[in-house]
């Protein structure tokens, strides 16, 4: 990590020497450039999001998202190599070479669109509520005025906030149906569930994640239950820093070859059971 920031000087000066500099953002085919001459693609993940993203008994990446980041790579002829950065950095945009490219459930909403670019949705989930397994709550409006535990800088605490934006292509229309007296915000969703776990009402009342994220948690031990319909359904899509149109474009060529050949609808079969990959 530390002698990151001589090599992407280097690189930069080789390629800034061979193309012409946009206004903002990165050098035209930069990113690309790296990755295929270096042979390696460098992803941002969770090391706490199962089953999209987890360490797994052998302490090595798995789940979805990393099969989705393998793919990606082998189909650009690259080594994948994952680090695991806080989310709000991954989505504050300006990664400045640290990696390339996150496959990372990330929904495309208007304000992360202003600092990154999406080349490409690969698979659309539902938005739910859960409870401890002892809450009496049965229904959505059980939970307003309760204490909600959400992933921070994530789209399911703009949904509690009532300032979500999706406005990629196919998106269904959602409503607000929920009014929370606190809304806690946690790292990642595994801490919001490790504090739900502690008992009902004992830090929190309620949590708000992806439904395939909870029932893997539920599978894996937590008391947990899942209330009421999903709330809303989110694309999901890869995310690259701004300024290389090459590399978005290859990007979305490679989304669009594992989509055509089954490739995507058998990751998604294998991880949730069903085939998540259209809305």
């Amino acid at each position: 990590m530390n002698k990151q920031p001589v090599f992407l000087a280097a690189a930069l000066a080789g390629v800034l020497a061979l193309a012409p500099v946009l206004t903002t953002g990165a050098t035209a085919g930069e990113t690309l450039d790296r990755v295929m001459s270096n042979k390696k693609l460098v992803m941002s993940s969770d090391a706490a999001y199962p089953p999209q993203s987890f360490l797994n008994d052998s302490n090595e990446m798995d789940g979805f998202d990393v099969e989705v980041g393998r793919e990606i790579a082998k189909r650009l002829g690259a080594e994948l190599e994952i680090i695991t950065p806080a989310w709000e950095v991954i989505t504050a945009g300006n990664w400045n070479g640290r990696w390339d490219l996150s496959v990372g459930s990330m929904t495309p909403t208007k304000a992360r669109a202003e600092v990154l670019d999406f080349p490409a949705v690969y698979y659309y989930t539902p938005a739910s509520f859960a409870v401890h397994s002892d809450s009496s709550a049965s229904s959505l409006s059980d939970l307003n005025g309760k204490t909600i535990g959400v992933c921070g800088g994530c789209t399911y605490e703009a949904y509690l906030n009532k300032n979500l934006v999706i406005d990629a292509e196919g998106t269904p229309a959602f409503e607000y149906q929920v009014e929370p007296g606190d809304i806690r915000s946690y790292e990642t969703d595994t801490n919001v569930f490790d504090d739900l776990k502690l008992g009902d009402g004992a830090r929190l009342d309620a949590v708000l994640s992806a439904e395939p994220t909870i029932r893997e948690a539920i599978k894996n031990g937590y008391p947990m239950k899942i209330i009421g319909e999903p709330v809303f359904y989110e694309p999901l899509a890869v995310a690259v820093d701004k300024g290389d149109p090459e590399f978005s474009a290859k990007i979305a060529e490679v989304i669009k070859e594992m989509k055509d050949d089954g490739t995507l609808s058998s990751l998604s079969e294998k991880w949730y059971g069903t085939d998540y990959t259209s809305p």
